[in-house]
């Protein structure tokens, strides 16, 4: 099976959105890039910040600057030119479904009312890709979602999150090489407390 060629991280562009849950995708992108000493840049053609995983000539970080419900826009265009499968592709983004602290992958599946799933979807013209669902907790009350998500998380939310993006990027390995049954089952077991 073939590995991950582009990971996308899902955000907004801008200082004003940057601490908020809906950036949890570019969290993740930017605690790679320190990980593997990977740089992403601006690059007009695929609407995002954009680079190569260090070490690895045809693997792509992508961070879309084109909003969240236009995401599929540069997920598309960097995914033709490199020609990238949508199996080739993993999604990350935040969560509502899950509780802050909890990472998931899955692939394929619908976008759950998350509006930068939903564009990419329709720009690629499936959902076969994967993705890594970061927990952010839900506020209880579907009226009061988009405030939620446009907002920072709480200190200790905020920790837990982290931890999330910690403990799945050490999955990295796995995605390259398309061990995917063995990075699930690395992420979605919690060591057990002595």
């Amino acid at each position: 099976m073939n590995g991950i060629r582009l990971f996308v991280g899902l955000g907004n562009p801008g200082a004003q959105y940057e601490d908020t849950r809906h950036n949890a995708g570019f969290w993740w992108i930017d605690q790679v890039c320190v990980q593997t000493a990977s740089k992403t840049s601006p690059e007009a053609k695929f609407f995002g910040l954009s680079g190569r995983l260090n070490g690895h000539t045809d693997t792509w970080l992508l961070k879309p600057t084109t909003f969240m419900n236009a995401s599929g826009r540069a997920v598309a265009a960097l995914a033709r030119f490199y020609k990238i499968s949508a199996e080739e592709i993993l999604v990350i983004h935040d969560e509502l479904d899950l509780p802050p602290g909890a990472a998931r992958l899955k692939k394929g599946g619908g976008h759950g009312g998350h509006n930068g799933l939903k564009d990419i979807s329709a720009q690629l013209g499936t959902n076969d890709f994967w993705r890594l669902r970061l927990g952010i907790g839900h506020p209880g009350d579907r009226s009061a979602v988009v405030n939620y998500v446009l907002h920072a998380p709480l200190r200790d939310e905020l920790q837990q999150i982290e931890y999330a993006i910690d403990g799945s990027t050490l999955v990295l390995p796995q995605l390259l090489d398309g061990k995917f049954e063995e990075a699930m089952l690395k992420l979605h077991t919690k060591p057990k407390q002595n």
